[in-house]
Order: C-alpha cells, then sequence, then structure tokens
C-alpha cells in the first residue's frame, strides 16, 4: 500500500516516529497554522501547550473587594468576541450536501486534547450534527469514518439529524485502530455525493488527526476526480501540517488555503468545526445564474381512529406525518426528499431559517458613556444597564496610568450595544441571541412608525439596496 505522507510540515520529528503505533513526541502533536508556517522571522502561533496560562492571574479585585465585576467582564467579553464577524452579504449555495469524514486511527488515541482526541471528536461530531441542520435546514449530511486502512459509512446522505446522532452513539464506544487512508475515503465520499443535484454544493469535512495516509493508489488522480466533480474539500487537522492535506484543500478550492486548519486547543478546534456550518460562497458563474426549483410543502395529517399509516421513508408504522403534494407518499418527518417521486419537502419555515445566510444581520456598535444616558434598560429583555459611577471615575483619574488595563476588542465599557438603524440599545446577552437565534433585530421588528415601502427598504437591517455582492 503506498503512503502519501510524503512531505508532512512539522518543526522536528522523523518518519520513524509516525509509523509505530506506540511511538508519539510530547512535542509533535500539535500543528502550527497555516499562516506562522513559513519562514522570514513570522512570530509562531502558540498552541495550548506551549503558553501557559493561570486564569487567577487575569483576575483583578473590584472596588468593592469581590470578583463579580470582573468575571462578568470576562464573560461578556468572551460572548462579544463570538459575534465579531464580516456580516458583507455574499451569494451563498443555501441547499448543501455535505459528508463528515471522521480520524478513528490509532493516532486518535493520543491526549493532547482532553479526555483524548476520540472522544472530543465524537462530542464535537455530535455537536456539529445538531448544529449543520439548524443553520441548513433544508440541506443534508453524511459521515464516513477512517480506519484499518478503509473507510467505513457510518450513516447515509440524509437530511434527519436524530438518524444521524443515533448512527454516532453506536462508534463513540468503538475504540480507534489501524491506519486512516484518505484516498478511500474521497472515493467513498464521491460515491455519495455522485448522485446530488446540481443546483446544491457538494461538500467534504475531514477531521484529520494523523499524520500519514495508508493509500492503495495515487492520491493526486483521486483530487483530479473531485476537481472535475467541483467537491470541496476542508480539513480541520488536529496534529502537524501534512503536506497533502494542504494540496487537497488547495486543489478542491480554487487555490483557497483558508480551507485547511490546525486546532490549537479545544476550544478552537470546536469553533473550526462549526465554522462549517456557514454555507461556502458561491463561485461559479454556473451557480451565480437563478434558477428555479420545484418545492412541495405539505401540510401536516393525523390518523383518526385505529388506522395507522406507514411512512414510505422508513417503512414503519406511524399516527401522523405529511403526504407529498405530488404523489401523495406519506412520509413522518421534514425536510425530505420523496422516495415516490424525488419531490423536496420541506416547510415554510425552513425556507425562512436559511434566508439569513443571504442577508446577515448587521453587528451592532458598543455605546459609550456619552450616549448612554438616553437608555436605562435592555429594549429587549428590560434587565437594568449598569449606571456610571462618578466617585470612581475621580478615583480613576489619580491612579498612576503607567499600566493601562487591556480593553477587550468590541467590548462596550457600558454595556450597551446599539443597532445602527434602530437606534435602540441591547444588553449582551440579547446581542448574542439576536445575531445567533433570531437573525432578526428586536427593535427593526417592532418598530411601528409607518415608514413607506422605499423607506423602509433603506433602512432594513441588513439591506444592500438590492445588490448582491459575489465572491468571484
Amino acid at each position: 500500500m503506498a503512503d502519501s505522507d510524503g512531505e508532512y510540515q512539522a518543526d522536528d520529528g522523523s518518519d520513524a516516529e509516525f509509523g509505530a503505533h506506540q511511538v508519539s513526541s510530547s512535542h509533535d502533536t500539535r500543528g502550527r497554522s497555516r499562516k506562522d508556517g513559513g519562514k522570514g522571522g513570522r512570530k509562531p502561533a502558540k498552541a495550548a501547550w506551549e503558553d501557559i496560562q493561570r486564569s487567577w492571574d487575569a483576575v483583578v479585585e473590584g472596588a468593592d473587594g469581590t470578583l463579580t465585576g470582573a468575571i462578568e467582564g470576562l464573560a461578556e467579553a468572551e460572548k462579544r468576541t463570538r459575534l465579531m464577524r464580516d456580516t458583507t452579504p455574499l451569494q451563498r449555495g443555501i441547499i448543501r450536501h455535505l459528508v463528515l469524514v471522521l480520524d478513528m486511527s490509532f493516532y486518535m488515541l493520543e491526549k493532547d486534547l482532553l479526555p483524548s482526541r476520540h472522544e472530543l471528536t465524537m462530542a464535537y461530531a455530535c455537536e456539529f450534527v445538531r448544529e449543520f441542520f439548524e443553520q441548513n435546514p433544508i440541506s443534508q449530511l453524511a459521515i464516513v469514518g477512517m480506519r484499518d486502512g478503509i473507510a467505513v459509512r457510518i450513516s447515509d446522505m440524509g437530511g434527519n439529524p436524530a438518524e444521524h446522532l443515533e448512527r454516532l452513539q453506536g462508534w463513540v464506544k468503538q475504540d480507534p485502530e489501524g491506519n486512516p487512508s484518505l484516498q478511500n475515503a474521497l472515493e467513498m465520499c464521491r460515491g455519495a455525493l455522485f448522485h446530488t443535484p446540481s443546483h446544491g454544493t457538494r461538500e467534504v469535512l475531514i477531521i484529520y488527526g494523523a499524520m500519514m495516509s495508508s493509500d492503495p493508489g495515487d492520491i493526486h488522480e483521486t483530487i483530479v476526480s473531485l476537481i472535475t466533480d467541483k467537491i470541496r474539500v476542508s480539513i480541520v487537522g488536529l496534529g502537524a501540517q501534512v503536506a497533502i492535506c494542504a494540496e487537497l484543500c488547495k486543489k478542491t478550492n480554487g487555490g483557497d488555503e483558508s480551507a485547511y486548519n490546525i486546532a490549537q486547543h479545544e476550544n478552537n478546534f470546536r469553533d473550526l468545526m462549526l465554522a462549517v456550518t456557514t454555507p461556502p460562497v458561491t463561485r461559479t458563474k454556473e451557480q451565480s445564474n437563478a434558477s428555479l426549483l420545484m418545492m412541495g410543502f405539505p401540510s401536516r395529517v393525523l390518523t383518526t381512529g385505529n388506522t395507522i399509516n406507514f411512512c414510505t421513508c422508513h417503512n414503519r408504522p406511524t399516527r401522523e406525518g405529511y403526504n407529498c403534494t405530488r404523489c401523495g407518499s406519506h412520509v413522518c418527518r421534514l425536510p425530505a426528499e420523496c422516495p415516490g417521486c424525488g419531490l423536496t419537502l420541506i416547510l415554510s419555515t425552513h425556507l425562512a431559517r436559511s434566508y439569513h445566510h443571504l442577508f446577515p444581520l448587521r453587528n451592532w456598535v458598543e455605546v459609550p458613556w456619552s450616549q448612554a444616558h438616553s437608555s436605562e434598560a435592555c429594549y429587549a429583555c428590560l434587565t437594568p444597564f449598569p449606571k456610571r459611577d462618578n466617585n470612581k471615575k475621580g478615583k480613576d483619574k489619580t491612579k498612576d496610568h503607567t499600566k493601562p488595563k487591556e480593553k477587550a476588542k468590541g467590548l462596550s465599557e457600558s454595556s450597551r450595544y446599539a443597532c445602527e438603524v434602530c437606534r435602540n440599545h441591547f444588553c449582551i446577552d440579547c446581542d448574542l441571541f439576536a445575531h445567533e437565534v433570531l437573525h432578526n433585530c428586536p427593535g427593526c421588528q417592532s418598530d411601528a412608525r409607518g415608514m413607506s415601502t422605499g423607506e423602509e427598504a433603506a433602512h432594513t437591517n441588513g439591506n444592500t439596496d438590492g445588490a448582491m455582492e459575489v465572491d468571484s
């Protein structure tokens, strides 16, 4: 069997160290970020084990001698960091077909990510499935595993998250073993994505913890086939950078190197996985052209009396479900593809939940103390805002300013955040809830000033004056 680990990028270590089952170095199990992998005096990014940070060093007592204010400030800074992202409207494919590939080789037994790579990956995989269908309700997902040099099909392509989670639970207690095979996994992904319609995206997300790939043939031929089939591959590495993984992601993403990332610690690993739940930007002109897709919007039906229907999707008895609007076939859950006629069956709420990716809610701005006098409580939840302590302000002027306290980026000094459209002030919890769950501004939605249609369109939060940017 041929190996594809020809030129992995690591700081030290030999090829023999990565070929043995039991030999692994404590200083080569984590990789550096792509931006810091080159030469030329760049400052490398530090992993969790390279930079010791004690939580008690970052906590400072307040004026009252307690830690309440400091802890609340750290929690608010963490929430705000999750919201500081680019909200530029781009044309995206909201109907996605993604294959999640999990590394189940003996490399996943490493404990550099607690409790172990395998246990953490399975836990994050379950969270990824829930978040993926929450953000992409009309998309479909499949799960594949790599172990013993072969690819294992964990779950088939489908849009029901409960089925994927049930299949994942059956693999949680099984220990990883053998070597991974990127080529076998990618060929299985090609087979799962071969019959997907052209109006949807074809994506592969690989969680890779090994330093090599045990392939039966030439993996470069598989990469060429992936490019021909327009399949995008993204990889989250748990070790050092691997040359074949960098080449795979770069070629299948049109030269974009950001699709290959190395997890520095547990939280960074989770963020890199959940970042894939956002639909990718449409890059080809064929996908940018407007097209019509036939869908059915069935209503929920209940059986009466002692009658029981059988769903055509699982062939199981059920008392409730949905009838296809074209052929009348009975399905138990939505979204689904009708087994009889192939019509896509969804609810209107599924389509509405996918719309926020095209016009994301703008980030709210921080409110300084000079403008905080106009609000005393959060507009949404009516939580009272903290009041400015003028006495404390006077005392701060007498302090030594040789070591100013570093302020978190995007954190409001008055704990107020304002929508740039309706000018209402909100707390950090409502800011987080509006951007991650509602995807709408409560102030803009409750505005009843009676604006005309043209004025309302010009002031809508997230409006781009009818234009949408396309990444070319």
